[in-house]
């Protein structure tokens, strides 16, 4: 039996792939989370075979609850599950070592094949996903501006894009002003941009921020 931990915000989402899985006679849902810290704290008290996690979440991000879930569970599964579409997270996500990413518009018959996948030990990889890792396999020269930062840097980019100040990322992100304003210096000074009106056309125009 598969032992699945749901871990998402919006609890109307955790009913909805919880009941896909209960119809699965494979697959068992053996804990959810509304968040990272709470998903945390059951994987360290419980046993899982896949972890189904959310990227966007209010305090400890999906990005950074994955690296800590890796950190304390070396060859942990982690399947990524997201509102975004691939070109966004999806790379990043997998470099970080998540077992495979797909967004939340998949098929509940994918799902349930790909929680199979990753329990296994195996990647799972959408046709669009492995497009974007050949394209990442070809170097850096062909990279848009956005792929040269950090994960983090990344993270205060699309929220800088979608019209938050400075102030607003730092408490959402629970960081100092002063981290986040670094941040943003080096968001400006990697992608060639002067100010937070270029940051956001930059991120419209390649489809970037909701």
């Amino acid at each position: 039996m598969i032992r699945v931990l749901i871990v998402d915000d919006h609890a109307i989402v955790r009913q909805g792939l919880k009941r896909i899985l209960s119809e699965t006679p494979d697959m068992t849902v053996a804990g959810e989370a509304e968040n990272g810290a709470e998903a945390l704290k059951k994987i360290r008290e419980g046993e899982w075979d896949v972890v189904l996690l959310d990227v966007s979440m209010p305090g400890r991000n999906g990005a950074d609850t994955l690296k800590q879930i890796l950190s304390e569970n070396r060859g942990g599964k982690v399947l990524i599950l997201s509102m975004y579409p691939e070109d966004q997270y999806a790379v990043r996500l997998l470099k970080a070592g998540a077992s495979g990413y797909m967004t939340k518009e998949t098929a509940p018959e994918e799902l349930v094949e790909a929680i199979r996948k990753v329990a296994q030990g195996k990647k799972y990889i959408s046709p669009t996903l492995a497009e974007l890792l050949l394209n990442e396999l070809d170097g850096d020269a062909d990279k848009p501006p956005h792929d040269r930062l950090s994960d983090r840097e990344y993270q205060v980019f699309r929220m800088l894009g979608s019209g938050k100040t400075v102030s607003e990322i730092a408490a959402s992100m629970s960081l100092s002003v002063k981290t986040i304003s670094t941040h943003r210096s080096h968001v400006l000074e990697k992608m060639k941009l002067k100010n937070n009106a270029e940051i956001t056309l930059y991120a419209i125009q390649n489809g970037l921020v909701d």
